[in-house]
C-alpha cells in the first residue's frame, strides 16, 4: 500500500497538499486487501458502539493486525523484539521502570538500537522517550531514574525521560508524607508502549514481575500509523507537562510550563487540559477532514479516483480502535463517561466479563451492575494472588480491604436477589499475583466478544479520580480477532473459583476488625 500512496499523491500534485491527511489511512491498508466487506447484519452490531467516535478518534483497521499476548514472558520478548526493530522511535510509558537484571537487559537493548543508529546514519534518526510516574520512579537509591540516566549521558541529543509529578501532592502534604505513601495522591498509570508504527498497550508495568509471574493483559497492533502517531502525541504532550530527567539526576519543568507542585495548581492543570485535549481534538478534525473528502460530490476526476482508493479501503476495515483517557485532575474523563454508557446502555442477555487486580470498583460503577440488565462474570484476584500480600506494615492489610470490600458488593448482590446475573470469582494461581484489568462485552446471543477494554484503568476510585489512565475499546467483527479476545477471557477465567457465600468463612478471608473500620477511609486510595 506504500506504492498506492506513492502513486496516488505523484497522480495528483496539485491537491497532494489536502490529501497528506490520507497517507496514513493507505499507509494501513496493508492487511485488509483480502478481507470481505461486512455484512448487514455485523455492521448493524457496530454501529452501536459509533458514539465512542463523537468523543475521541476512532481509528479503522483490519483485525489481523492485533494480536492478543497471553503471558508475561510473551510480553517481555515482544518489548525486546520491537526494541531492536525500531528505526524511528521507542516510546514508553508507563508507572516505573525497575531495577533488576531483566530491566537492565531492556535498557541494554534501548542503547544497542541507539548505538545502531548512529552507526547507519550521519544523523541517527532513532528517537526514544521515556514517561514514568516522578514519586514511583523516584523511590529508593536505586529506581528508575538510576537506571535511564546513562542513557540520558551516552544520547543526550536522542533521549528523553519524563517524570510526571501530580499537582495534588505539594506544600505541607508533600512535606509531611514519606516515600511509597506519597504514591496514593496521584500517578502517571499509562501503560503504552511504541516502536515506529507498532503498538502494545497493556496494564502491566516495566518490571520484572510483570516479565515472569504477574498475569496481565496486553494487545500488539502492528503496522498502525495512525494510532502510534496519536499516543506519541498524546504521551509526548503529557511529557511537556512533566519533569524532564537531567544527566545530575535533577529533574525541572520545561521553560514556560507551570510547575506541578510549587506552581498555581489551576494554571498547571488548565494548561494540562489544553496541551492534552489539543491531541484528541487535532486527530478528530483530521478524521473529519478526510470523512468530509472522501464524500464531496464535486471532487475533481483525480481527487475521485484517490477517494475511490479510500472508499474501498474503509470497506474492508473491520475492526474499530478508540483510545479513551482519563485524567480527573485536569478534568478530563473520557474514559469514565465511556466505561458508564457502555454498562447503562448493555441489553438485556448480553454479558460482560469484567476483570480488575483491585476490585474497589467506584460506587457508581457498583451500582450501574447492580441495576442494569446484563449479565456480569467479575473476576477478582485472590488474597494470596493480590499483589499486596505478605507486604509490611499497613500495606500488608490491603488485601483483607479487597476481601471486606468485595464481600460488602456479595452481599449487595444477594441481597437483590441477583445472584444469577452477577457472578464474582476468585483467579488464583500458585506463585504468581494477579494485575489484569478491562472487559469483555459479548451480545445477546453471541458466542464471541465483540468489544473489549484493555489498558490501565482498574475500575475503582483512584483510576477514575487521581491517576493518569488511558485504554483502548477495541470494537471488532472479525471472526478471528473475536475468538483471540475470547479465548484470552476463559484462559483467565478458567484459573478462578466461583465466590460463594462459604468462601468468606475461609480463615484466609478473615478480616480483622481495625481493617473494617478503616476501610472506608482509607478505599480512596489504594
Amino acid at each position: 500500500m506504500e506504492e498506492l500512496s506513492t502513486v496516488a499523491f505523484l497522480t495528483v500534485p496539485a491537491v497532494r497538499s489536502s490529501y497528506l491527511l490520507l497517507a496514513p489511512l493507505l499507509a494501513q491498508a496493508k492487511a485488509r486487501a483480502d478481507l470481505p466487506p461486512p455484512t448487514c447484519a455485523l455492521a448493524h452490531n457496530v454501529q452501536r458502539f459509533q458514539w465512542i467516535g463523537e468523543l475521541v478518534p476512532s481509528f479503522r483497521i483490519s483485525g489481523s493486525q492485533v494480536n492478543v499476548l497471553t503471558s508475561p514472558s510473551e510480553f517481555y520478548d515482544a518489548l525486546k523484539e520491537h526494541i531492536k526493530m525500531a528505526k524511528k522511535r521507542i516510546v514508553l510509558a508507563s508507572l516505573y521502570l525497575g531495577t533488576g537484571p531483566l530491566e537492565q537487559e531492556l535498557v541494554d537493548c534501548i542503547e544497542e538500537a541507539l548505538r545502531r543508529s548512529q552507526e547507519e546514519a550521519m544523523t541517527p534518526d532513532l528517537r526514544v522517550a521515556v514517561l514514568l510516574d516522578c514519586t514511583r520512579g523516584s523511590r529508593g537509591k536505586k529506581n528508575s531514574r538510576t537506571m535511564l540516566i546513562p542513557l540520558l549521558k551516552k544520547f543526550p541529543k536522542q533521549v528523553r525521560i519524563s517524570l510526571y509529578h501530580t499537582p495534588d501532592l505539594r506544600g505541607i502534604l508533600k512535606l509531611l508524607v514519606p516515600e511509597r505513601f506519597n504514591e496514593t495522591i496521584g500517578l502517571q498509570h499509562i501503560k503504552i508502549y511504541l516502536f515506529d508504527h507498532n503498538v502494545i498497550i497493556s496494564g502491566a508495568n516495566l518490571s520484572d514481575s510483570y516479565f515472569t509471574n504477574r498475569q496481565d493483559r496486553y494487545v500488539l497492533l502492528r503496522d498502525c500509523s495512525e494510532i502510534a502517531d496519536f499516543f506519541d502525541e498524546l504521551i509526548n504532550a503529557v511529557s511537556d507537562i512533566s519533569l524532564q530527567l537531567e544527566q545530575n539526576d535533577t529533574a525541572d519543568v520545561k521553560p514556560g510550563m507551570v510547575h506541578p507542585f510549587t506552581g498555581s495548581r489551576r494554571d498547571f492543570c488548565l494548561a494540562a487540559n489544553e496541551r492534552i485535549m489539543a491531541v484528541v481534538n487535532e486527530a478528530r478534525c483530521k478524521q473529519q477532514h478526510v470523512t468530509h473528502l472522501t464524500s464531496s460530490a464535486e471532487a475533481p476526476e483525480e481527487e475521485s479516483a484517490l477517494n475511490g482508493d479510500i472508499d474501498r479501503i474503509l470497506s474492508q476495515a473491520d475492526t474499530w480502535i478508540y483510545p479513551i483517557i482519563q485524567m480527573k485532575p485536569f478534568e478530563i474523563r473520557i474514559d469514565e463517561q465511556v466505561t458508564e454508557t457502555l454498562m447503562t446502555e448493555a441489553q438485556e442477555d448480553s454479558r460482560i466479563y469484567l476483570t480488575s487486580g483491585y476490585f474497589n470498583l467506584t460506587q457508581t460503577y457498583m451500582n450501574l451492575i447492580l441495576r442494569t440488565s446484563a449479565d456480569y462474570q467479575i473476576l477478582l484476584a485472590s488474597p494470596e494472588v493480590n499483589g499486596f500480600f505478605g507486604a509490611q506494615g499497613v500495606a500488608g492489610a490491603i488485601p483483607s480491604a479487597y476481601v471486606y470490600i468485595a464481600r460488602q458488593f456479595y452481599n449487595r448482590v444477594c441481597l437483590n436477589g441477583l445472584q444469577g446475573r452477577i457472578m464474582l470469582h476468585e483467579y488464583f494461581r500458585k506463585g504468581w499475583t494477579f494485575h489484569a484489568k478491562g472487559l469483555w462485552y459479548y451480545l445477546s446471543g453471541s458466542k464471541w466478544p465483540c468489544l473489549t477494554l484493555i489498558g490501565s484503568p482498574n475500575f475503582g476510585y483512584r483510576s477514575v479520580h487521581r491517576d493518569l489512565e488511558a485504554q483502548l475499546v477495541i470494537v471488532t467483527e472479525n471472526r478471528k480477532l473475536q475468538q483471540q479476545l475470547h479465548q484470552e477471557q476463559e484462559h483467565l477465567y478458567h484459573l478462578s473459583n466461583e465466590v460463594l457465600s462459604t468462601t468468606f468463612d475461609q480463615p484466609n478471608r478473615h478480616v480483622k476488625l481495625w481493617v473494617k473500620l478503616i476501610t472506608p477511609f482509607i478505599k480512596n486510595f489504594f
